[in-house]
């Protein structure tokens, strides 16, 4: 991730949740709050309900794979924080990038968009 760093202290991951904005879809759940920098700051969360460590760390490299590729169409200054549903234990790649490609465009943090206007 070039353009971003990943939020890890506790006091941040609040922060989000109390002040930011969320939305949600059927995999994922995207909390997002405006931090005064230039650079995005991603946290992922995903509860043990979802699954076993391997589950977990398997979702959370989906999702970080996922905002990687498309770092450079996210707005910049943002804290995310990304938490999975039960749901996303199951999902796939694709469905996980289009799960947060789609809440993107939902809290319009996206520069570009993919997708029609249907």
């Amino acid at each position: 991730m070039i353009f971003s760093e990943s939020l890890k202290k506790n006091k941040d991951f609040t922060n989000v949740y109390k002040n930011g904005k969320s939305y949600a879809n059927k995999y994922l759940v995207m909390y997002v709050l405006e931090n005064n920098s230039d650079r995005n700051h991603l946290g992922i969360s995903v509860s043990k309900k979802v699954g076993n460590s391997v589950v977990r760390h398997h979702f959370c490299r989906l999702v970080r794979e996922s905002y990687r590729l498309h770092e450079a169409i996210f707005n910049s200054g943002l804290d995310i924080v990304v938490i999975a549903r039960n749901s996303a234990k199951d999902a796939s790649y694709a469905e996980i990038e289009s799960a947060l490609l789609h809440l993107g465009k939902l809290h319009k943090i996206i520069k570009i968009y993919f997708y029609n206007e249907d």
